[in-house]
């Protein structure tokens, strides 16, 4: 292999992909064509994600597990006031547990298969892609509401769509029950809706109808994160309208569906658990935009949608943050430009607009590199370390929490920021070593550190990292040295 072919190789497993593993670099004969397949032929991983559960299973399982929660916190209270039945320390046995307690078991398998998923890929690049989009449409389990289902958001939805069209991905999130929990849409009720209506006359009781008033939150994290961006061109207004135009989009409640429901409704999902409720959607017509939508029930706010995912603020906004994200953290403009036309060109075909950033030589200048955010050096290491599967994925959750990168833990709509100053600080930095030297000391023993040096960087080793592997008092601390450097942490 040529020396530019092996830099390309290089730059596609590290820059583009998920890092190197042991024969990545040597087997990428035609390295750009390696990450077009990607493109054609995502790796769907589906071994990986195989048994898990529904959202719509999700929410049936949470309701059991309140539903019993309060009834044993009235049996705690029973017993304590003498009532029969039960003996009191009995009932606080019955009801200690709490909700991660329940559910462990499925947090857990819910992080093995996506850690192994991004394990097993052979070069990543799709798996890059969907983390992104994962990112992109942050949803933060510190929310207790959204714990159960931002691992499901992103099987169920974003992998599945991010190689088609945005307006399909876009209209996937919004509906799935992890966004509408954690941006609050799903109690969101039209003024003058039927339900909105009973809920004027709990005049008397503001708290009860402050709750079950219009929310806003989901439509102005749509405009202001999700599409146009924060400067593209949005008012108050529009906020508003979009959020009376997607009244109704909720998830399934224990009522609905056994033949009794008093709301209409329509347009379910029996996989997420998605339903509108026709009964709290806000009627009228809606200008958003300078356009008008009319009355029509679900497909009013799909419409606003479709219109959104095609509009050429969505387009510059978007462009920046994947080329963000994959080449610099200042995108050439003739880069962030093709992007943005390949975008308008094919009404945001997400495989064509992928692409135009992989044909342009300016992704692949030599001068574009890009800090590994936390999550994406912890699996680069495992990769160069050669590690096929992670058994349990508790082993590195303590590691991302202590690098300040929790799985779906953002704590904001905005997601984790994407730009080194945010994760290249002092502190920061001493933290990567003392990770680079915790996930050394796990290695093989078998391990030769200035093999797997040249297999995880290739030409991208520089001679300062290679001298100070082969200078090093023990494997351990080679191994150290390299996942620590410099070379290795940036993507280059």
């Amino acid at each position: 292999m040529s020396s530019s072919r092996l830099a390309d190789a290089a730059s596609a497993a590290n820059r583009f992909g998920l890092g190197a593993r042991p024969g990545t670099l040597a087997g990428l004969h035609d390295p750009r064509g390696a990450l077009a397949n990607e493109l054609r032929a995502p790796s769907a991983n589906a071994v990986q994600f195989a048994g898990l559960t529904r959202s719509a299973d999700y929410l049936v399982a949470e309701f059991d597990f309140r539903r019993d929660r309060k009834q044993r916190k009235r049996e705690v209270g029973e017993a304590k006031n003498g009532a029969a039945g039960i003996a009191g320390t009995d009932a606080q046995k019955l009801a200690a547990g709490g909700f991660r307690r329940q559910f462990g078991d499925q947090l857990i398998a819910e992080g093995n298969a996506r850690w192994n998923a991004a394990l097993a890929a052979p070069v990543g690049f799709g798996e890059r892609i969907v983390r992104f989009w994962s990112n992109h449409f942050a949803v933060s389990v510190d929310k207790r509401q959204a714990l159960l289902y931002a691992a499901p958001m992103e099987r169920e939805v974003i992998r599945p769509l991010a190689f088609g069209r945005f307006a399909d991905l876009l209209l996937g999130v919004e509906t799935h029950p992890a966004m509408l929990r954690y941006l609050d849409n799903a109690e969101s009720i039209g003024p003058d809706s039927r339900v909105g209506e009973r809920v004027a006359q709990f005049g008397n009781d503001p708290q009860r109808k402050r709750r079950l008033g219009l929310n806003e939150n989901l439509a102005r994290e749509i405009l202001e994160l999700h599409t146009l961006g924060v400067d593209g061109g949005y008012t108050q207004a529009d906020v508003t309208e979009l959020a009376r135009a997607i009244t109704g989009w909720s998830i399934r409640a224990p009522r609905d569906g056994d033949g009794g429901t008093r709301l209409a409704l329509t347009h379910g999902n029996d996989a997420t658990g998605f339903v509108f409720r026709e009964n709290a959607h806000e009627p009228g017509s809606r200008s958003i935009l300078r356009r008008r939508y009319m009355e029509n029930g679900m497909d009013q706010g799909r419409a606003v949608l479709a219109d959104l995912a095609v509009h050429p603020a969505t387009a510059k906004h978007l462009s920046l943050k994947l080329s963000r994200h994959f080449v610099s953290d200042q995108p050439p403009p003739k880069l962030l430009q093709r992007m943005a036309v390949a975008w308008l060109d094919t009404g945001g075909d997400l495989r064509q607009w992928y692409g135009a950033m992989l044909e342009s030589d300016e992704a692949w200048a030599p001068e574009a590199r890009k800090l590994r955010a936390p999550d994406d050096f912890l699996v680069a290491a495992l990769r160069a370390l050669d590690v096929r599967q992670v058994p349990d994925v508790r082993r590195l959750t303590g590691l991302l929490a202590r690098l300040g990168r929790p799985d779906f833990m953002p704590r904001s709509p905005a997601g984790f920021a994407d730009s080194a100053d945010a994760w290249i600080g002092p502190d920061a930095l001493w933290k990567r070593i003392q990770a680079a030297e915790e996930l050394a000391s796990r290695a093989p023993r078998s391990l030769v550190p200035a093999q797997v040096a040249r297999d995880a960087l290739g030409p991208r080793l520089g001679p300062a990292t290679a001298q100070a592997i082969v200078r090093a008092d023990s494997p351990q601390q080679a191994l150290t040295l390299l996942l620590g450097s410099p070379d290795f942490q940036w993507r280059i």
